[in-house]
């Protein structure tokens, strides 16, 4: 036992010192990390989560009480402290195994109203481990910060004052280990997502071969190299549907749908590859059809499948659609590390193409849409601004799963009328910008929609639409008045918890079955798209013939 005991004390300084407030914040957070958010986690994010949340509670609570400390307010005795300290920890200890025991069902909660089988156990165990790990790493990485603070405030203390000195020490530590994380790991992290991205998009599939009619892009004739298109140009050219599949699907006549791509690789910048999307629509004769789509790609380039196929089979084929890839990163890398990454090569394509569309006589031109998902229907919103367009404004855009910094989305849902959800809002008469999810579209009144139309289709659960920066000090404004039908009833707000929750949820918000979260369903879209062309002819009882024919098994 001695033995045991001097190993003990050797040991000892390597973990974190444990005031009571620290102890308690610090199983507070851990506790409110195992509870339901937006989306599913799976042991390892959430044992990341968990260890991230016990390091933040810890921290507040050595704040706590450095400050009650140092306004010197009377401390309880020593041996009554010793006595509430063990009392607390064997406390927080009951709580921590009882959060543990139930962190399954409320797992299960959220998994429940996405439609997903339950799961047996998260495995508490390898949650409380991988915690810990975290935790101690982090705390470690403080103390680390701390010591050259002080080695740096000794150094100084020789030629300032104290006080002076500590403060200068604790600034050039910051800006040290800031550079360090932003700087030097950001960026390398950065590189490397990319460089992986890359090689991914430089893979050629099987099922993408490269088309053999003059229509398609990379065919024999295009203006464009089929290797060039990446991986997700190449799937989005060789998609269907053809017109055979639109015809056999609606039971009418129909065109075969034009799709332009123009990949990272295709042109030096993005300038250039904004002309030669021009010039491979002018070459197909893009603007003889009924609609034009300039659809911005997500960060890795894609252009949802599903969203594309919804529009050339509501539209009987009769749309040409192109798009240009800027980025062979996901999304919520590039809003987490770059927001406007993207927005030079969406300006320069939508300039080339606007500004032909409307030289062209106004008999004579397709309806112009915009349209984007995720990165890129932020992208696709700052493309242009209102004096570039105000005299001759396009049709409408139809964004899918906006960012939370989206501009207009934030504004307009800031602004909703009274009574109506923010995850489902009303916007003044509903005639110029209306919103969807999966229950269909927000009930506004019974004005028609306008000449200029804006679609929202998001997904309550869609963390990339609702996370909030502010979440750290206040509930998501999401979180007031009724719970949308996919939002667990147990998710309940704690500062800075839920923010880091929200956090995790928008980098895993592609991982709940199609219809949830950041997934963006078939049957989603077709609504979506029939109700922003305003097509008549598409009953809801034939749009739904339309997705029992059509539905992917992927869905």
């Amino acid at each position: 036992m001695t033995h045991l005991h001097n190993a003990f004390q050797k040991l000892r300084p390597a973990f974190p010192h444990c005031s009571l407030p620290a102890l308690a914040l610090a199983t507070l957070f851990f506790v409110m990390s195992l509870t339901p958010s937006l989306v599913p986690r799976d042991t390892l994010v959430q044992a990341m989560l968990s260890g991230v949340s016990l390091a933040a509670g810890h921290a507040l609570g050595l704040i706590y009480s450095a400050i009650w400390r140092g306004l010197e307010v009377p401390m309880l005795r020593p041996a009554m402290r010793r006595h509430a300290n063990r009392g607390t920890a064997v406390l927080c200890a009951l709580v921590s195994l009882v959060a543990l025991w139930q962190a399954s069902e409320w797992q299960n909660g959220v998994r429940a109203v996405m439609e997903m089988p339950p799961v047996e156990t998260v495995r508490p165990l390898s949650i409380a481990a991988g915690a810990a790990a975290i935790f101690l790493i982090i705390v470690w990485i403080a103390r680390l910060s701390w010591l050259v603070v002080r080695k740096l405030s000794d150094a100084l203390a020789r030629v300032l004052p104290g006080p002076q000195a500590l403060l200068i020490a604790i600034i050039v530590t910051a800006l040290l280990f800031w550079n360090i994380g932003n700087g030097v790991l950001v960026r390398g992290a950065f590189t490397a997502v990319d460089r992986v991205y890359a090689g991914l998009d430089g893979v050629f599939e099987d099922t993408s071969p490269r088309p053999e009619s003059p229509l398609k892009s990379g065919a024999p004739g295009s203006l464009l190299d089929w290797e060039e298109l990446g991986r997700t140009g190449r799937a989005m050219i060789a998609a269907s549907p053809d017109r055979a599949d639109i015809e056999a699907a609606t039971g009418q006549a129909a065109l075969e749908p034009l799709r332009v791509y123009v990949g990272l690789n295709s042109a030096p910048n993005p300038e250039a590859r904004a002309a030669l999307a021009l010039a491979e629509l002018k070459r197909i004769d893009a603007f003889s059809r009924s609609i034009l789509v300039i659809a911005t790609p997500t960060g890795t380039g894609t252009v949802n499948l599903f969203g594309q196929q919804a529009l050339e089979y509501i539209s009987l084929g009769d749309v040409a659609t192109v798009s240009v890839q800027y980025s062979y990163v996901a999304s919520w890398v590039s809003l987490l590390t770059d927001p406007e990454y993207g927005v030079e090569t969406a300006r320069a394509v939508f300039a080339e193409i606007y500004d032909h569309w409307r030289s062209l006589p106004r008999d004579a031109r397709p309806a112009l849409y915009l349209n984007g998902l995720s990165l890129g229907a932020l992208n696709s919103e700052l493309s242009h601004d209102l004096h570039q367009v105000v005299e001759d404004p396009y049709q409408g855009a139809l964004w899918v799963g906006p960012p939370f910094n989206s501009p207009t989305w934030a504004e307009v849902t800031r602004n909703r009328n009274p009574g109506t959800p923010a995850w489902l809002p009303v916007y003044r008469d509903g005639r110029a910008v209306r919103f969807m999810n999966q229950s269909g579209r927000s009930l506004s009144t019974d004005a028609p929609w306008g000449s200029f139309r804006i679609l929202y289709l998001q997904y309550p659960s869609d963390a990339v639409t609702f996370f909030d920066p502010r979440s750290v000090w206040r509930p998501p404004f999401w979180m007031s008045g009724p719970r949308a039908p996919d939002i667990s009833p147990d998710l309940r707000w704690l500062p800075v918890v839920s923010f880091l929750q929200l956090g995790v949820d928008m980098m895993t918000a592609i991982k709940p079955p199609r219809g949830y979260g950041h997934r963006y369903s078939f049957d989603s879209y077709a609504r979506a798209w029939a109700a922003l062309l305003g097509a008549p002819e598409w009953t809801p009882a034939e749009i739904d013939a339309l997705i029992d024919h059509v539905t992917p098994p992927q869905q």
